[in-house]
């Protein structure tokens, strides 16, 4: 005859049963809960980890060191992801690299920036930089919409072109909400065609009549990442390497303002096109990490980060924003890239040569 489990009374007056599966429930509370979370995403952020890792390495080959990791990056997640397959596992870890520490990395990039440096550039080149950015990426979303590319994934290619290339690509996305794969277009476009600019431009100086100043604004205000603007603009020397990677940080700096006010019309016409009882919560979330990002370019301003400090925030902040794009690469499916068609493609195109352009005009008229 089957009988009940019977409750024993312990030394210390506490109830314990004698069910040996009652015994071995897991405990509950806070910790626990931290721990079965960090459990979770361990496995796809330790894959996003190696495949980032994998991509530094892969710049130590000759011909490689004029890629970013970050592209290196997200093009060794795609193929893992659509060769091997991204395991079921490590789907928490992923998502978790693509949205927690993509914001990190943005937030630390702050301290690349100091108000000092945006002054150097000056009025006129501050403004140059800035109808640069806005008109190229008016000219993008217009383009877009006129060719038939889809909305979101027309503003990621704006905001790479026109910004800071991959970096921007993510951060815009934090509002935008696009899929995996447009962020992998996205990046895939200004990649080929920021490329594309640091290896011409160095043969213009001459041929434009443009002066290390002039080139270096040029590069900085047009090219799409950083490391290309830093390869393009010292090819042209010293005085133009600096201030060509000035001019490009300057233009960084705006990737704050950008972010919000995109965020801010997202939540406007999801307040138009929700019923008026449920507008609040259709709402996306402030991009509050962009306000963390402007914070950290005030205290570099303020307060001098120790030289070696930096070398350090940079190399981390690098890393982490490869880890993200590993992420986005570990989740992207070649097939519904090439279903896109050619008309992105042709988009990013346009869309470079309309900076260049428009940019150097303004620097022969007004530069």
């Amino acid at each position: 005859m089957t009988t009940l489990a019977s409750p024993l009374v312990s030394p210390a007056g506490l109830l314990v049963s004698r069910d040996r599966n009652a015994v071995e429930s897991p405990p509950s509370g806070p910790a626990h809960g931290l721990g079965q979370a960090a459990l979770a995403v361990l496995p796809g952020v330790l894959l996003a980890s190696a495949v980032a890792a994998s991509a530094y390495g892969l710049r130590r080959l000759p011909g490689m060191a004029t890629f970013s990791p970050m592209i290196l990056a997200i093009l060794i997640g795609i193929a893992f992801h659509n060769v091997v397959g991204t395991p079921a596992i490590a789907k928490a870890g992923v998502t978790f690299s693509m949205r927690r520490l993509l914001r990190i990395a943005i937030i630390l990039l702050g301290l690349q920036l100091t108000i000092t440096q945006v002054i150097e550039v000056g009025g006129r080149g501050i403004g140059i930089i800035a109808a640069t950015l806005l008109a190229t990426f008016a000219f993008t979303v217009w383009m877009g919409k006129l060719i038939g590319v889809d909305r979101k994934l027309a503003q990621l290619i704006a905001a790479g072109t026109s910004i800071c290339g991959a970096s921007a690509v993510i951060a815009t996305n934090t509002v935008t909400n696009a899929h995996d794969e447009d962020v992998a277009y996205a990046v895939a476009c200004v990649t080929v065609f920021g490329s594309v600019a640091m290896f011409s431009y160095p043969l213009l100086p001459g041929l434009l009549h443009l002066d290390p100043h002039a080139f270096g604004l040029w590069t900085g205000a047009s090219i799409h990442e950083i490391a290309q603007v830093v390869a393009a603009a010292f090819e042209d020397g010293q005085k133009a390497g600096e201030f060509g990677t000035i001019a490009k940080l300057s233009r960084v700096m705006l990737l704050a303002p950008v972010v919000i006010a995109l965020g801010l019309i997202a939540a406007r016409n999801a307040s138009k096109n929700d019923p008026p009882t449920s507008a609040s919560s259709a709402r996306p979330p402030m991009p509050w990490f962009v306000l963390g990002f402007v914070a950290l370019v005030g205290i570099n301003s303020l307060i001098a980060i120790p030289a070696e400090a930096k070398v350090w925030v940079i190399a981390v902040t690098t890393f982490l924003l490869s880890v993200a794009l590993a992420a986005m690469g570990l989740e992207t499916d070649i097939r519904k890239l090439t279903a896109k068609g050619f008309r992105p493609a042709l988009l990013g195109a346009l869309a470079f040569v309309f900076i260049a352009g428009f940019s150097l005009t303004l620097i022969k008229l007004i530069g």
